[in-house]
């Protein structure tokens, strides 16, 4: 090796974002070890992209909610389609979880969650009980849709919280008090079955103490699930614009791994393990199971304007974006054509992407699938990785240590150059 490992850490601070401030696109049997092929098994991603009100850090294709009703019912029905032109695609698979994202999807219809459940599973019949995930902003207004939603399948709730200190909030431009959280997570404790809970760190002005105090607010709570994201600065967002004129800076890089570190300790000590790098599961039941087929590589339908989609066709791996307007996107899914873009990946593309998603799991990739991509752990950028204690090679499988998960997108770099 040319390089000592400081050296080389130094390289991959500057090569990349902190591992948790990726994002992926969003299996009822979990197990722990996994790399079960999960291609006989079809996922569903859905897309509602209405919100009360726009984040000023939020760069996912969302519109504002205002007087769209009939827009709305056209969606709806155009969603329902597409699904059923999508499952003639794939042919016969089992449900393997159904997630509804958004915007927020918490002001979907309950009637139209529901239609879509039940197209779901009427086309996909599921081999027992599934997870079904809805993202929910925690308003008054919105909590009061809970039981509703419950009844039409929702057996999941990810709530996005974000803080418990209205100062943060409304920094943040969310549209719910602290209290209103409260009120809201005592509602879907008794709505939902498993509850999930995303907080956002390295906020301007936060220190350690007082986001380890919002985490155990959250832990004191009772979820099982938690998703502590550090804020990203996008320069398309009204944050990206505000950070590029000077108006305010996030925190230095020493501060936020100290945050991240303090992240992990709390959680940890709560028994929580980090099961990939920005979600932290109480035990194997409480892992998301849409996510993790997701981190697998198994196969999911992108329906709603600007979903992703993975399917295995006889043609190979074919990755799919729907159209983001959602005019667009109706008009597609009536035309025969909802997609903006449909690409069948080259195989060393699958497996890259493949790398790319799996190492963000504790569970990591199989070494098999790095060297069908000319790595060895003998010699060469992998061997190097190894060596320096960002990655680990046990029972066959590489994944990545607590040294490395903080610079993982930094590792990928290094590794998938």
């Amino acid at each position: 090796m040319t390089e000592t490992p400081a050296a080389r850490a130094a390289a991959l601070r500057q090569g990349g974002d902190r591992g948790e401030q990726s994002s992926v696109p969003q299996a009822a049997a979990l197990r722990e070890g996994g790399d079960r092929d999960e291609k006989d098994s079809i996922a569903l991603y859905v897309h509602w992209p209405y919100c009360a009100r726009i984040c000023p850090y939020c760069d996912f294709n969302v519109v504002r909610d205002r007087g769209r009703t009939q827009e709305q019912a056209e969606l709806t029905q155009a969603i329902l389609n597409d699904l059923e032109a999508q499952a003639a695609l794939v042919g016969p698979r089992a449900l393997a979880s159904i997630f509804f994202g958004g915007g927020t999807p918490s002001l979907m219809p309950p009637d139209a969650v529901a239609a879509v459940v039940e197209r779901a599973r009427a086309l996909f019949p599921p081999s027992g009980d599934i997870e079904i995930s809805l993202e929910a902003n925690p308003t008054d207004a919105e909590a009061g849709r809970y039981a509703a939603l419950a009844q039409a399948g929702i057996n999941r709730l990810s709530m996005g919280v974000q803080s418990f200190d209205d100062a943060a909030l409304k920094f943040l431009g969310r549209d719910h008090s602290a209290a209103e959280a409260r009120r809201a997570i005592a509602l879907a404790g008794r709505a939902f079955p498993r509850l999930s809970i995303d907080l956002i760190y390295a906020r301007p002005g936060q220190g350690v103490a007082n986001w380890t105090a919002e985490l155990t607010t959250a832990l004191d709570l009772g979820f099982e699930h938690i998703s502590p994201y550090q804020l990203t600065i996008e320069g398309t967002t009204a944050f990206g614009r505000a950070v590029a004129r000077g108006a305010w800076a996030p925190p230095d890089e020493d501060l936020a791994a100290a945050l991240y570190e303090a992240t992990q300790a709390t959680l940890e000590a709560a028994g929580f393990e980090a099961y990939e790098v920005s979600n932290h599961a109480r035990d194997v039941a409480a892992r998301s199971s849409h996510n993790l087929h997701v981190w697998r590589g198994g196969d999911y339908l992108g329906l709603g304007p600007g979903a992703h989609g993975r399917m295995t066709l006889a043609e190979g791996r074919v990755a799919t974006v729907a159209a983001r307007r959602i005019g667009d996107y109706v008009a597609g899914v009536a035309a025969g054509s909802p997609w903006a873009e449909r690409e069948v990946l080259e195989p060393q593309d699958a497996d890259e992407e493949r790398v790319l998603l799996g190492l963000r799991t504790v569970e990591g990739v199989p070494l098999a699938l790095l060297q069908r991509l000319g790595l060895s752990a003998v010699e060469g950028r992998l061997a190097d990785l190894l060596a320096d204690g960002f990655l680990s090679l046990k029972d066959g499988r590489i994944a990545a240590t607590a040294t490395g998960r903080p610079l993982l997108d930094a590792v990928l770099k290094s590794l998938l150059v």
